[in-house]
């Protein structure tokens, strides 16, 4: 990103527009969703296609790509785990009844949230559900999670976090399924989450995002400088970056609110931002 940037890899291949990209833990691959339906696999070192993970009946909405095994979910309401080596699929999460906009794999759990207005916690291992949140009166747009402190505790535990369309933020308990609080402030739908160190970072069509307490829904900070809907948020080593659909990334300290640079040169909007530390 910025203006006097460069592109080091161009991947091409895909026939529609890509809704979402996810690197590797080690950073070695990128996972890509496509609006022509197909995930593809591509080596950063030298921007070839490693795998072609295709079975989807509609657009990919978002994926995510672990050491193992790549999980992308879909408009035909399905979520599939493939194998990273082969594209081959070897899971499919059957459930949701209409969009599936987003997932999150962490602490051997999927979550999933869906334009059914439910939010849905699964066994990675089973591929069946073991949860779901209602509560939402709109589509769940987005989500986060952080797991519980004590690692025992971990596989199971932990606070889920979901935006909607109903331009609320909710926080549930991952055992009971019981929704904890609801955060209130935002005009417009909530789009995109960060849940980072007890703090919920929302990003909204108001043009603004919120800083929250998790633990007890206290709007702590605001970050405005947007001039449409803020649509991409990744909290990074004291930074909070930002993409939004006038076309530029941001990025602000994450403790003032202090807006410390815009980055130029994208057309459309920014629907994903990634930040990885380089030596």
């Amino acid at each position: 990103m910025g203006g006097g940037g460069s592109a080091l890899r161009v991947c091409a291949d895909h026939r529609g527009g890509i809704n979402w990209l996810s690197l590797s833990p080690d950073g070695q691959r990128l996972l890509t969703g496509s609006e022509d339906g197909t995930a593809r696999l591509w080596s950063t070192a030298d921007g070839t296609c490693c795998a072609l993970p295709q079975g989807h009946e509609s657009y990919v909405t978002f994926c995510q790509l672990e050491d193992e095994a790549a999980f992308t979910c879909s408009a035909d309401c399905t979520i599939r785990k493939w194998d990273v080596l082969t594209g081959q699929c070897l899971q499919v999460f059957r459930g949701h009844t209409s969009i599936v906009n987003r997932i999150l794999v962490a602490d051997n759990q999927l979550f999933s949230s869906s334009y059914d207005r439910t939010a849905r916690a699964w066994s990675v291992d089973r591929g069946q559900v073991a949860r779901e949140f209602r509560g939402h009166r709109n589509c769940v747009l987005t989500l986060a999670y952080a797991g519980a402190p004590c690692v025992e505790e971990a596989v199971a535990g932990g606070l889920l976090v979901t935006g909607s369309t109903d331009a609320t933020v909710r926080a549930w308990d991952i055992l009971s399924g019981q929704q904890l609080r609801v955060f209130r402030e935002h005009q417009g739908s909530v789009i995109c989450l960060e849940l980072v160190n007890r703090h919920v970072y929302s990003g909204s069509a108001d043009r603004t995002v919120k800083c929250w307490l998790a633990d007890t829904g206290e709007r702590v900070r605001t970050f405005t400088a947007h001039r449409h809907s803020v649509s991409a948020l990744k909290y990074h080593a004291g930074t909070l970056f930002t993409g939004s659909g006038d076309a530029r990334a941001r990025a602000f300290d994450a403790q003032s609110g202090a807006l410390r640079r815009v980055f130029r040169g994208h057309a459309f909007v920014i629907n994903c931002i990634q930040a990885r530390m380089t030596s």
